[in-house]
């Protein structure tokens, strides 16, 4: 079957590592499920395994992607839940947890198979692109903001780095829900459809902010982490679940987290209940994932290439034939 994989790990030139062609398809076992791929969308962790982080040289070759729509064995439509391990089901009880593709193939390709425990009834309001979109950006947003900020209608929520697909999430989940959501971005365009999004600001990194906000959404890290600290009110709380500027803050802002007496909450992914829940959440508001571009999976490399350069806003999916 035709995949887009990691054949090796380059630390500095990642897409060096990127290849398409033909790899074995799935062999069946018990307690797993088989599904025809209909849609597969790009995360950063697709990056950051041609990095080898989370993705070891003996895994090689290994197909990408962890996020995936499409039909079961039986033409049933489902959504991939691609964390492997941390519930028991369909793995040894002692596995540890993983993401898919750092210990099982992912879903750039035709086939995928994953424990049956990971796969969930796709809404019918939802097309196979948008809901490959919900598995990883989308809930880690919604995990993020209900889950770990705690935050409820009327509260106020500031956004770091418009534009990347857990930020994009969390503008649009925040809007339905009906918080106050403030943005960033350096790219004015970006900001600007922040704001059509429905943010009620958008600011360039590190601007004064019209209040100060009941939580914070950090995925940038290093470069905005200062201005997230100085940007919550007392006792609010910073989710953090990514650092793509880096994780080494120059200004860690420490004094300010005490004295104010600030939360700083780690938040990864999301469980299977909360993707069930997010699932049902955008069928019955009718929010939808913002998808900046659909390709065919033999047009991968310049979906990798786009998110590398970060000139998109939402997700790019990909579509197996």
């Amino acid at each position: 079957m035709f995949a887009a994989y990691a054949a090796r790990i380059d630390r500095d030139q990642p897409l060096n590592g990127l290849e398409l062609g033909e790899r074995p398809a799935p062999v069946a076992r018990p307690g797993w499920t088989t599904v025809n791929v209909r849609a597969a969308s790009l995360n950063h962790h697709d990056l950051w395994s041609l990095r080898g982080v989370g993705l070891s040289q003996d895994r090689l070759p290994m197909i990408l992607g962890c996020d995936a729509a499409g039909t079961d064995e039986d033409g049933n439509e489902v959504v991939l839940h691609s964390v492997i391990g941390q519930s028991g089901h369909g793995v040894g009880p002692r596995e540890p947890r993983s993401i898919l593709t750092e210990r099982y193939q992912g879903t750039f390709a035709e086939q995928v198979s994953v424990p049956t425990w990971n796969v969930l009834p796709k809404p019918r309001e939802l097309s196979f692109e948008e809901a490959a979109c919900l598995p990883t950006a989308w809930l880690t947003a919604y995990r993020m903001l209900f889950t770990n900020a705690g935050v409820r209608p009327g509260d106020s929520v500031l956004v770091q780095g418009a534009g990347g697909g857990v930020a994009t999430a969390a503008i649009v989940l925040g809007k339905a829900a009906g918080l106050r959501v403030f943005a960033t971005s350096r790219d004015e365009a970006k900001r600007e459809r922040a704001v059509e999004l429905g943010a009620a600001d958008a600011f360039e990194p590190g601007a004064r902010l019209p209040q100060r906000v009941d939580a914070v959404i950090e995925t940038v890290g290093a470069a905005t982490w200062s201005h997230s600290v100085k940007s919550l009110r007392p006792g609010g709380t910073l989710v953090i679940s990514g650092a793509t500027s880096g994780d080494r803050p120059s200004h860690a802002e420490l004094t300010r987290i005490f004295f104010l007496e600030l939360k700083v909450v780690g938040s990864t992914m999301g469980t299977k209940d909360e993707l069930e829940d997010l699932l049902s959440f955008c069928a019955a508001t009718g929010v939808r994932p913002v998808v900046d571009e659909v390709l065919p999976l033999d047009r991968a490399r310049e979906g990798f290439e786009r998110m590398e350069s970060g000139g998109q806003f939402g997700k790019i999916v990909l579509t197996a034939s």
